[in-house]
Formats: C-alpha cells, structure tokens, sequence
C-alpha cells in the first residue's frame, strides 16, 4: 500500500512540476515580447503606427490586470483554504487526543492485567492434568469398557 501511495505522490508531483515549467515558460516568453514591444524605437515611426503601438500597449495592461486580478484571487482563496485547513487540524485535535488516550489504555490493559489469576473470571473450566489424571480413565469411561467387556 505504501508503494501505491509513494508512487502517487511521485506521479502528483511529476505532473505538478510540468505545470509549473509551462507556466513558466509561457510567462518568460510573453515577458520577452512586452520588453521587446517597449524596446522598439517608436519615435521615428509614423502616427498611425504610434497609435497602434499605444492601442497593444493599452491591450496588454488589460490582459495584464486581468491576469493580476485572478492572480490576486487565486491568493486569496489559497490563503482562506489554507486557514480551513489549519481551523480543520486544531479542530481534529481532541478527536486524535482521544484516539491516543483509548490505544494507551488498550495497550495499559494488555500489558498489565492478568485475568488467569482472578478466580471465577474464566468463560471455560480448565481441565487439570496433573500425573495421576492420566492413570485412570474417568468414570464414565471405565463403566463403559466394564459394560461392553460383560457382555461379550
């Protein structure tokens, strides 16, 4: 179980990683074309190139503080899950305190209490078997063999 549970985790974190690399990847290269797009030497062009420039410009810082606002929510609702989850584990807590409590007492119990010794504590009667329990047979035994050999 634990080698399913391993292997999960690796197949989770494997694809987590490709995640992020793509992100970063597609982050690295917008960020090179909007430096690029400033780096252009706007002041030569003619007036309706400028305005075009301006208009993508004005594009990008939209696409941009879209991208921001969802970011900033994302935080957000990471963060709120993150207090959920830690409200989550305080409020486990006495449940995982008693869980502990009851296997102590268990393990208490099964390593100091004898019930053999307490007299009339048992479910069965022990038979005893000493030496001479096995020199002659019970009762019932011996007036069966002493019937069935009469009889012959």
């Amino acid at each position: 179980m634990k080698q399913i549970f391993d292997q999960f985790l690796h197949f989770l974190q494997q694809g987590i990683a490709a995640i992020f690399r793509f992100v970063e990847l597609v982050w690295h290269w917008s960020i090179d074309q909007i430096t690029k797009m400033v780096e252009v030497p706007w002041q030569s062009w003619p007036l309706w190139k400028q305005v075009v420039l301006v208009a993508v410009i004005a594009a990008v810082a939209y696409a941009l503080f879209i991208a921001a606002r969802q970011l900033w929510v994302a935080a957000v609702h990471v963060l709120a899950s993150f207090a959920r989850f830690l409200a989550a584990l305080v409020v486990t807590l006495p449940t995982i305190l008693i869980a502990g409590l009851v296997a102590l007492a268990g393990l208490w119990v099964v390593n100091n209490l004898n019930f053999s010794s307490a007299p009339g504590f048992t479910l069965f009667e022990r038979s005893n078997t000493g030496p001479n329990d096995n020199a002659s047979p019970p009762a019932t035994a011996r007036n069966k063999a002493e019937t069935t050999g009469s009889k012959q």
